[in-house]
């Protein structure tokens, strides 16, 4: 329906030539405006609903205390359906150091909330198949718990800035098991009520950097050569995946917005470990959250933390690229 939308619009409202460059990136970019924002506003109602349920107290409560392994794990699954991009998930980071929960456990945190996204999971399942989505979720899973015990093992408390330790996680709104946000007992007739704002609330936030991605993923749908990218990111370059990681480092997006981009330099020749790569480095080691961690970690740390993410992306898209081939 929505494709043959796109093409009413494009070829008999707007009258552009079938086949032109301009005509196949304006089709790419309201067909996927559409599709993807409704996704967006559907997956984020799901979520809102479960967010109802997993308050930065309890996210306290569950952590706190939990040993090596077990609270990496744990960390990892909390972290899934927390609403927190990368920069966003420092404060939280804060109030777990905070709290007491071990740095390891805390990292497996701040690595997992953007990494493991699920508006990304959902948008790869709808352009891929639910194995890339699934592939996609695994190993973000592991590097995020394998990441933070390598970092706890260590033993890097003391690169631990001291603001950390004196600052509450004032950042954190405070709430109780069967609490909203907003710190009042909800029912379901509130949850859903929440879940209804909040799908409002964050598409329309996140529209923006959406748009910009699927109107760069259809510009490059439209005009680039499909052998493109082949010559320094296709398959058969064996630093195709460290460099896509080191290019994607200095960019930032949210993962909603960074999809579209990669499904369009899939479809252009770029393997796909190499695309999900540099995705995971755009999406989780991306220079603005390194300037805001420098406020709570020192330099030796911080480094640490970076050089753990890279190795880890650059494996796992290596990986991807012998598995998917």
């Amino acid at each position: 329906m929505l494709d043959q939308f796109a093409n009413w619009f494009v070829f008999s409202f707007l009258h552009m030539t079938s086949g032109s460059p301009l005509a196949e990136t304006v089709r790419f970019f309201v067909e996927d405006s559409i599709k993807v924002t409704l996704l967006l506003a559907v997956v984020v109602f799901v979520v809102a609903i479960i967010r109802t349920f997993i308050t930065p107290e309890k996210i306290k409560r569950l952590l706190g205390g939990r040993r090596e392994g077990v609270g990496n794990v744990f960390a990892a699954l909390l972290g899934i359906p927390t609403p927190f991009c990368s920069c966003s998930a420092v404060p939280m980071f804060m109030g777990l150091i905070d709290a007491g929960v071990p740095l390891g456990v805390t990292f497996s945190f701040l690595i997992a909330s953007p990494l493991i996204n699920e508006v990304a999971a959902a948008m790869l399942w709808a352009m891929f198949g639910w194995q890339i989505a699934l592939l996609y979720i695994a190993s973000g899973f592991v590097i995020a718990v394998l990441a933070g015990m390598v970092i706890g093992r260590l033993n890097l408390e003391g690169e631990l800035e001291d603001v950390v330790r004196r600052k509450l996680a004032g950042n954190a709104k405070k709430s109780g098991s069967g609490r909203g946000f907003s710190g009042k007992a909800m029912d379901w007739n509130a949850r859903l009520s929440f879940a209804k704002a909040e799908s409002i609330r964050i598409t329309w936030t996140v529209l923006p950097y959406l748009l910009a991605g699927i109107g760069i993923g259809a510009f490059i749908h439209g005009y680039a050569p499909s052998d493109f990218l082949l010559g320094f990111a296709g398959p058969n370059n064996p630093l195709a995946v460290p460099i896509a990681v080191l290019i994607g480092i200095p960019l930032y997006s949210n993962a909603a917005g960074m999809v579209p981009i990669v499904g369009v330099l899939i479809s252009k020749g770029m393997a796909v470990g190499t695309a999900l790569a540099f995705m995971m480095s755009v999406i989780g080691l991306s220079m603005p959250e390194m300037v805001i961690l420098r406020r709570v970690l020192k330099p030796k740390l911080l480094f640490i933390f970076a050089l753990v993410l890279f190795v880890s992306f650059t494996l796992t898209g290596y990986l991807f690229n012998m598995m998917l081939g």
